[in-house]
């Protein structure tokens, strides 16, 4: 086991090294001026969007809003209590502004995934609409790039397994044998028996829990964090400022806080807001293809909430909970930092609100994770294989949650960088694609998109 940790440890240091960094950000960034920053300033659009997409609007199997929901059951999870705790333990309270950069960005990067996902999809020999970033490699960069589509099908087949299973379930029977002394094996099979109720009816059954579950835990998730922020709202300036000051200096020692360099702030920064809001991963747009919408941007535009939701608003709370509390110096880490921010504030229910939260952000996570993991292994091997990939998922899902965290984490957040290095690429080259469809659409003011026709 100590030679597996240091292969796949010497291979993250290379996948999340600076060219990492550069393309997450720099595509981003590039995607973000070529859009002349339409992904922050139509904010208010894509919400109008959403309200006005909780019903089918065009072909494909689910509605805008649950396409939504869906990519956000994948991303809220571990990520935005484990994770941004993690970032902060390891880079200080500076790797939340990068966390925020990487999201400012990340808005263009799922917009033009999501794009992109609706333009080239295609229909599987169910019927069924199928898309992401294997399909807009395909079917538009040629023949000659498919090597790379399969490159990016074949790393997220396995990357789901650590993603959105492993690291999922492995959260929640930790934090439930903290909190309750439940045993994890219990939790174990508990989660594969309500995770087989949900995945072996598809998408259709996938969209329409997360349709209803997503928005009720995250806004019941803010409420709580928004409590805790305002019980401690006399420390919030000063949390502020360690933010901002840390981002660009180093953080020095203090109580239990081991120190960090501003390389450190980055890379933790970025590296767990690449994994909390997936924007650059390939993932969401799987889920957006399947959306019965009126067009590519009207999807983009509905998209790139779910990096905006998930980090700028569910990932701030945490962070600047865990910093203006004062539990960020205690030493502890992952999601028992959060617990500990929480309980400080809220004695006696802080605690279990977390491991409530956490609980229910994993499960959907790993519902989400189920639908791109088996589109991913439809497209290298078809659809007849895919009723075994739902029942090895679910059989993972025990092995995750009794599994070592160090190894499952370190294992994920290197797959996650190998995920996004071909979509990356691919969206560098067809972001010509993405820049005209977007001018064509605000021209005519939205009117340039009519059902499945504006996507061809």
């Amino acid at each position: 086991m100590e030679a597996l940790n240091s292969i796949v440890g010497a291979i993250n240091g290379v996948v999340w090294g600076p060219l990492m960094l550069v393309l997450i950000l720099g595509v981003g960034f590039f995607l973000q001026v070529g859009l002349k920053f339409m992904p922050i300033l139509k904010l208010g659009t894509g919400f109008s969007l959403l309200f006005k997409g909780r019903e089918g609007q065009g072909e494909g199997q689910i509605s805008p809003f649950n396409a939504l929901m869906t990519s956000l059951s994948a991303t809220i999870g571990t990520g935005n209590i484990a994770g941004v705790a993690t970032a902060v333990f390891l880079g200080g309270p500076g790797a939340l502004f990068w966390m925020w950069m990487t999201a400012l960005v990340g808005m263009a990067t799922k917009y033009a995934e999501a794009v992109l996902a609706v333009k080239y999809r295609e229909q599987d020999e169910l019927g069924n609409y199928v898309g992401g970033p294997m399909y807009y490699i395909k079917n538009g960069l040629g023949a000659k790039w498919a090597w790379l589509g399969v490159a990016f099908a074949l790393f997220g087949a396995i990357a789901a397994f650590g993603i959105g299973n492993g690291v999922q379930a492995n959260g929640v029977a930790q934090v439930l044998e903290a909190n309750f002394g439940l045993n994890t094996s219990v939790t174990g099979v508990v989660l594969m028996i309500l995770t087989a109720a949900v995945i072996l009816g598809g998408i259709t059954r996938i969209g329409a829990v997360a349709g209803k579950l997503v928005p009720f835990m995250a806004v019941a998730y803010i409420i709580a964090g928004l409590l805790v922020l305002l019980i401690n709202i006399g420390n919030i300036g000063y949390a502020l400022n360690l933010v901002f000051t840390h981002a660009f200096t180093p953080s020095a020692a203090e109580g239990g806080f081991a120190g960090a360099a501003v390389w450190m702030a980055i890379r933790f920064g970025v590296a767990r807001g690449v994994f909390s809001n997936e924007a650059g991963l390939g993932s969401a747009p799987i889920a957006h293809a399947a959306a019965s919408t009126k067009g590519p941007v009207n999807q983009g535009l509905i998209a790139m909430l779910g990096t905006f939701i998930d980090t700028i608003i569910v990932c701030s709370i945490t962070g600047l909970a865990i910093i203006a509390s004062g539990a960020w110096t205690s030493g502890e880490s992952g999601a028992a930092l959060t617990s500990l921010a929480f309980e400080t504030t809220l004695p006696g229910i802080g605690g279990y609100l977390i491991a409530i939260a956490l609980s229910i952000f994993a499960f959907t996570t790993i519902l989400g994770w189920s639908f791109y993991g088996e589109k991913c292994v439809g497209f290298l091997m078809g659809h007849k294989i895919l009723m075994v990939y739902r029942i090895a998922w679910i059989v993972m899902i025990y092995f995750g949650a009794t599994a070592d965290l160090g190894f499952i984490w370190l294992l994920a957040d290197t797959l996650n960088a190998m995920m996004a290095i071909p979509n990356l690429i691919a969206l560098a080259l067809l972001s010509p694609v993405v820049f005209k469809l977007t001018k064509a659409f605000f021209a005519s003011n939205g009117a340039s998109e009519s059902g499945e026709t504006a996507a061809k």
